[in-house]
This record gives structure tokens, sequence and C-alpha cells, in this order.
């Protein structure tokens, strides 16, 4: 059984990730159109009959599309969103009021945990962002006979962050997070003045240095070599390097001492499917499976 996330894509032309767990197939984020969509889900071999559910962490362009939204729509697919999103989707989607007669949209309450299976709860992580409500996501699986317990963080698209957000993510097993600038590029890149004070403000994107901050103070308050995994995400084209990110990341993990791979999330292709649960203890709990008499 499949266990892992898979970046479907991230960026500013879209963003979509895979969450596989406990037999459940969603999407956080729907930015791609169905077509392309479909493409970088059947790299791992999941179709869109397979996705239960998309969960949206807020209503950007980038982040929903309308087609896909439609597909769902055909599919009888929910879409979990905060109530403050509904206003925006009423504006823009065309296809609202067919999914909402259809009872397809889910609403949660803020910061609330809710379940997405019988051994899966997900809670939403409120972030600052200039789209109204936004939000993060972190994933917890009990322990099962099959795999061990685990955590997942997955935050893009925030300008800041605070001590809140940092205790949230407190031993995630995979972290992913946004890296989405580096300050001198973004200073020096022609953009428009407002585009770079929009972009570097509390309500902007995470450059670099505040994303390592950030994994820093994660790591800092989890057990020790918890964090298996980095994934980063929303890396700016034009104002960023992939071995710039990378450099920050790999300061902090060095850092906190702890052996974690690092990952960057592409715009343009999927990404492999990157396992929830360390391999090591999997392998160990294959060791202590009890014998199955028949």
């Amino acid at each position: 059984m499949a266990l892992g996330l898979t970046v479907l894509a991230s960026g500013s032309s879209g963003n979509a990730a895979l969450v596989e767990a406990d037999g459940c197939s969603l999407l956080i984020d729907a930015g791609l159109g169905p077509r392309q969509m479909a493409t970088r889900l059947a790299t791992v071999g999941v179709s869109w009959p397979r996705i239960q559910a998309v969960l949206l962490t807020h209503t950007h362009g980038d982040h929903w599309n309308d087609r896909v939204f439609a597909h769902l729509l055909r599919l009888r697919t929910a879409v979990w969103c905060h109530a403050e999103h509904l206003a925006a989707l009423r504006r823009h989607c065309s296809c609202f009021a067919a999914m909402h007669r259809a009872q397809l949209f889910r609403t949660d309450e803020g910061d609330k945990e809710f379940a997405i299976t019988g051994l899966v709860r997900c809670r939403p992580l409120s972030v600052r962002h200039d789209s109204g409500a936004t939000f993060g996501f972190r994933f917890d699986g009990a322990a099962s006979l099959f795999n061990a317990g685990w955590a997942l963080g997955y935050v893009a698209d925030l300008g800041c962050w605070n001590e809140s957000l940092a205790d949230s993510l407190t031993d995630v097993d995979l972290l992913a997070l946004e890296f989405n600038h580096d300050v001198v590029l973004q200073r020096s890149s022609g953009r428009s003045q407002s585009l770079i004070d929009r972009v570097l403000g509390d309500d902007g994107h995470l450059s670099n240095e505040q994303a390592a901050a950030l994994v820093l103070a994660v790591g800092r308050r989890s057990s020790p070599r918890k964090l298996h995994r980095l994934v980063q995400l929303h890396l700016s084209r034009q104002c960023n390097r992939p071995e710039l990110a990378r450099l920050a990341a790999r300061r902090a993990v060095d850092t906190l001492g702890a052996d974690t791979a690092i990952h960057t999330a592409e715009q343009d292709s999927a990404s492999e499917r990157l396992p929830l649960v360390d391999v090591g203890w999997d392998q160990r709990a294959c060791e202590r499976r009890p014998t199955v008499i028949t």
C-alpha cells in the first residue's frame, strides 16, 4: 500500500501535491489543467478516479483550476476548503453552483483537526499570505501493523512564520516548505518595486533564509533525527536558484546534525513518490511482523 507524498507541480504556474496514506489518495491544491494533472498522476500509477478529495490551501489562481473543478464535479470528488474560500470560488468558479448543489464542498473550521480516514487526521495551519484565509496542513498517521506512526507538514505560500507554526510542525517526518526566493536576487530582479515589496512582505513569500530558520526551529523542537525528508516548494524561477535554496537548507540541517534528505520540487515535472516513514523503521518492522498461522 502506497504511503507517500508526490509533488506534482510547484511554482507560480501551478501547484498540486498528492498524499497517499491508509488507502486514501488526496490532492493538496489542483492548480494545473485536468490533462496535465492526469499526466503527472500517472507517473506514480494514480488516475483521477483514485482521487478521493482535494484540500485547498487558498484561492490564488495557481492553486486551483476551473476546468479541474468541472472535472471534480463529473467525478463527484469532494473539495475541502475554509468557509472563506467559498466566497472567492462563488465569484470565479464556473461550476460553483452545481458543486454546491451536489454538496461537494466540505468546509473546515480554521485550525480544527479533522479525520481523513480512520488512521489519518489533518490539521489546517493558518499562515499569513495576501489571499485572505491561507493554510498549510499537518497530517498525522496512526501506527498500524505495517507502518510506523508518521507525520507530514505541508506549508507553502506564506510571508513569515511564528513560534506557533514551528510548534505545530514539531516531530514531522517529512516537511514540505516554501523556499521561494533569494533576497538579493529578488531586490535586483528588475521587477516593479510594488511586486518586490509584496513578495518580501509578511504577507508575501518565504525567502531561503526565512525557510531555513523555520527548519531549524522545527528541528530543535523535534526528537533527534526525526525529520527524514525536507521538500523545497515554490522556488521562483526569476528570483531563486535551486543551488541557493539547497545551500540554505543544508546549513540548517547540518546545524541540527540531522540526516535529512533534501528534495527540490519542480514546476514542470512531478517528483518521485517520497516515503512518509523512515525506511529503516519500515525494514525493522517487517522483521518484527508476526508469523501468520493458516
